[in-house]
């Protein structure tokens, strides 16, 4: 496809799909749009029954130049789910079960009246309810990482171009030198988001050099290890283009032709959704030689994890994608000198890559003008554990933990205080409810002896032990209460020194 030919999708879905992101538009609609979750959570609790129930309707209706079902990627809230909107309105249903959906279509997609007792509400303290859509959960969030998650159709190209899909790539291409576009990138402040919070645009800047010389890779982690995360499987779900058309971009600022997206097998939508979004980036000519018309030209391939932990590691994943035991390698040298089949590569995980097209489309200065400083942008979590509101959120850099887990999360169930929140995964800490007022950004987390990970956020209540949390780090604890050591070094007051005679 030229770019005249994007514009031209574009302008063609434009309508229906601003119906989705501007419910103030609600009275230009000529159809009646109805959006089921598709995400792993809504899928495990059949909504594609729902699905079926809904075209069987539709069909006995004579009603399909009307009405218009489109299955989505993660909505966010799963602990609601299976979910299911109805546009034009805007209007939640939650827990849907194939034998509510004839109801619905009768009294709301007939006749026009929401069905009360179905509809996903929020009780306020006063006691009044409001709609799901006008919540805190929904309008306490800034969505730029999922901002397509839950609105489109994940396995239609046309509908991710008519969300000013594959522009950035074009803008990169035929507007920008490589490294005007790793310079943005550098500008933008990006940190990787799978836990380690470096620049992002400086791994690109390390693995540029000799371009066209010798033969690069770029790789995207989608091996999401860490209990409770779901972050990235969920925009692979919802929004795989996104990924495809950064590493695209990364491809041509590094100088590769080649990527590989690494995403563990246990994340079977993921992973069918990528293959049907790459086959339709091929058909359009978005992925292939010479792309717009220039003379890049980039492929991706997938391979798929057997779950191994240690794969998240970056020099055990890229030994895994070659068909070699997934085992760490010292550093240096780093990837972006010796990395994939011994060459240059960039590697960089699934919610990193999903930041880029909009950093080359709006320009580093909006990206930066979002969260902290020294962390600008949003970050997603998955919240889990003793938190009402159990799903997926996205969150400017900055926001504090009280935020999350009272705005968003709706605080622990049944009025129990909150005790703690785990973040970081098996590498990372707790974070109590005395620094619960503490801004979550790198830096911060850090300072306070955590971490920020990839973004699970398990959280616990006054009904959690914390010694029973951490019962699996046992020699430790029994190297620290019996020996009276700390085998890592950490605990001063348990350190001794010694002089070495020979030395």
């Amino acid at each position: 496809k030229t770019l005249q030919e994007l514009k031209e999708i574009k302008e063609a879905k434009q309508g229906q799909i601003n119906i989705r992101f501007n419910p103030d538009t609600a009275e230009a609609a000529e159809k009646t749009y109805i959006l089921v979750c598709g995400g792993t959570g809504c899928t495990s609790n059949h909504s594609w029954e729902i699905m079926d129930e809904l075209k069987r309707l539709i069909e006995a209706a004579g009603k399909k130049d009307e009405i218009q079902i489109i299955q989505t990627g993660c909505q966010g809230l799963c602990a609601k789910g299976p979910i299911m909107v109805v546009h034009p309105g805007n209007i939640f249903y939650q827990e849907v079960k194939p034998e509510m959906v004839e109801r619905i279509f009768n009294e709301h997609i007939l006749g026009g009246t929401p069905v009360d007792e179905y509809l996903m509400v929020e009780e306020l303290t006063n006691g009044e309810k409001i709609h799901y859509v006008d919540s805190a959960f929904y309008n306490n969030q800034l969505r730029l990482a999922l901002r397509n998650c839950g609105k489109i159709d994940p396995e239609d190209i046309d509908e991710y171009i008519a969300r000013d899909g594959y522009l950035a790539l074009n803008k990169a291409v035929n507007e920008m030198t490589p490294d005007e576009v790793i310079q943005e990138v550098l500008d933008s402040g990006l940190r990787g988001r799978g836990g380690a919070g470096f620049p992002t645009g400086k791994k690109w800047m390390f693995a540029a050099g000799k371009r066209g010389e010798v033969q690069k890779y770029v790789a995207c982690n989608a091996d999401e290890g860490d209990p409770g995360a779901f972050m990235d499987r969920s925009i692979l779900e919802g929004d795989p283009h996104a990924v495809i058309e950064a590493m695209a971009i990364a491809g041509y600022a590094i100088g590769a032709s080649e990527g590989y997206v690494y995403v563990r097998a246990e994340y079977p939508i993921a992973v069918k959704r990528l293959e049907i979004a790459i086959g339709q980036a091929h058909e359009y000519g978005l992925l292939g030689k010479n792309i717009f018309g220039t003379d890049f030209s980039f492929d991706l391939k997938i391979r798929l994890g057997a779950g191994a932990f240690v794969c998240g590691e970056e020099t055990a994943l890229m030994r895994s994608i070659e068909g070699k035991r997934g085992e760490p390698t010292p550093k240096p040298p780093f990837p972006a000198v010796r990395g994939l089949f011994d060459k240059p590569s960039n590697i960089n995980n699934v919610e990193t890559y999903a930041n880029i097209p909009q950093i080359i489309l709006k320009g580093a200065d909006w990206f930066t003008s979002i969260g902290t400083e020294k962390s600008p942008g949003t970050k997603v979590f998955a919240l889990g554990g003793k938190i009402n509101n159990t799903g997926l959120v996205e969150v400017p850099m900055g926001t504090t933990l009280r935020e999350v887990i009272y705005d968003i999360g709706g605080g622990c169930p049944n009025g129990k205080k909150f005790k703690a929140a785990q973040t970081g995964g098996p590498s990372g800490g707790c974070i109590p409810m005395s620094l619960i007022d503490t801004p979550i950004d790198y830096d911060n987390l850090t300072a306070i002896g955590c971490m920020m990970g990839s973004g699970g956020l398990i959280v616990m209540d006054e009904d959690n032990c914390m010694v029973d949390i951490a019962k699996f780090f046992r020699d430790e604890y029994i190297a620290h209460v019996v020996d009276k050591k700390c085998p890592a070094g950490v605990c001063k007051s348990l350190l001794n020194y010694s002089i070495v005679e020979d030395k």
